[in-house]
């Protein structure tokens, strides 16, 4: 067993169950542990939660790590009790059957299991087909579609009954690193921020989104409401350290070589040059991706916010992302929210990383 102490903020974060959508449990959480620490604090109509120090501090500096995760809803009940659904978010088919999952429900949690057609009862031919959604199904040990829907109800939640270990050291695996380790860091950031006896330029606002994983939808109205200067999005990216990844295609990162600064089309070169000015400061190591696109990260949405924001991405490695067990070295998220206290700190007056 590990002996390694997981901050208590961070352990309750991905303990939360919080598809998208569904974040409540999520909220919950960073409304215990980020509030008292604001000076101001705010949730809005897409379930953001918005906390605020230095409130006349300028440049205004929003930092972005989304709080919800992978998901499936109830869509059917059939006469027999079985419960079908579709998936939040992006999900990797292969790994969907055989799982057991929790549903939330107005009554509580229902405990179930994902199931489909056994291998013994496959054709040949259907042992090599990946099954579809509508070919898995959720059971609850109901008898009838009554006994089900007496305890379920269609638009239910449910995810993976997969919680948060420690394997060895300071390596861990949960079903939802993605992304509730960058919720953490942007609470963390603030709460260490609120103690620092030295004064500091920025206005920071640190944002946990809702609904990253369906289209960047709680950064995009987040970013409108903060309305920055200078914004750094943080979410988890691949670790390429493991077996069967070219890095001829994805690169080269790996676990606990500390946090991944994006350069590319959606990074503002200022910002990402602080970010390794400060990294440099604080003598931590990091990693460097390219990425020649819009990324698949809040950063997209915030950049394009009104009238265009600074925008910096920061990436927590992570290995087999959208799975049941994703696996992170939280040595890595601790330096990451060093990096960003850093970051907070060095800014100045009037300096919008304008270019």
């Amino acid at each position: 067993m590990s002996s390694y102490r997981v901050p208590v903020f961070l352990s309750e974060l991905l303990h939360a169950r919080s598809p998208s959508g569904y974040e409540g449990e999520a909220q919950a959480v960073f409304d215990r542990h980020v509030k008292p620490a604001a000076d101001a604090y705010a949730h809005d109509a897409l379930g953001n939660r918005l906390a605020t120090l230095n409130p006349k501090g300028d440049p205004v500096l929003m930092l972005a790590g989304h709080m919800d995760e992978l998901g499936l809803i109830i869509t059917y009940v059939n006469k027999d009790g079985f419960i079908y659904f579709d998936t939040i978010g992006g999900h990797d088919r292969t790994v969907i059957s055989g799982r057991r999952v929790i549903i939330q429900t107005a009554n509580g949690p229902v405990k179930g299991v994902t199931g489909k057609r056994a291998i013994h009862l496959m054709e040949e031919a259907d042992r090599k087909k990946v099954p579809e959604i509508h070919e898995i199904w959720i059971d609850i040990g109901a008898r009838s579609k009554k006994e089900a829907l007496e305890r379920v109800s269609i638009g239910d939640a449910a995810t993976y009954d997969h919680e948060l270990e420690m394997i060895h050291g300071s390596i861990g695996t949960a079903r939802a690193f993605d992304n509730k380790v960058g919720a953490y860091v942007v609470g963390e950031t603030l709460i260490r921020l609120a103690k620092e006896k030295k004064k500091f330029a920025a206005k920071i606002v640190s944002v946990a989104t809702s609904q990253e994983e369906i289209g960047t939808r709680g950064a995009t109205t987040a970013a409108y409401a903060v309305n920055p200067h200078i914004a750094l999005a943080v979410d988890v990216g691949h670790a390429t350290d493991h077996p069967d990844c070219d890095n001829r295609k994805y690169g080269e990162t790996k676990l606990r070589g500390g946090p991944i600064l994006c350069r590319g089309a959606n990074i503002n070169p200022k910002v990402f040059a602080k970010l390794v000015a400060a990294a440099k400061k604080i003598k931590i190591p990091y990693q460097i991706e390219a990425d020649p696109r819009p990324t698949g990260t809040d950063a997209r949405a915030i950049q394009m916010g009104r009238g265009g924001v600074a925008t910096g991405l920061v990436s927590i490695p992570l290995r087999y992302m959208h799975t049941p067990s994703e696996i992170v070295d939280l040595e890595d998220v601790e330096r990451c929210v060093q990096l960003f206290v850093e970051f907070a700190k060095s800014l100045e007056k009037g300096d919008y990383a304008h270019w």
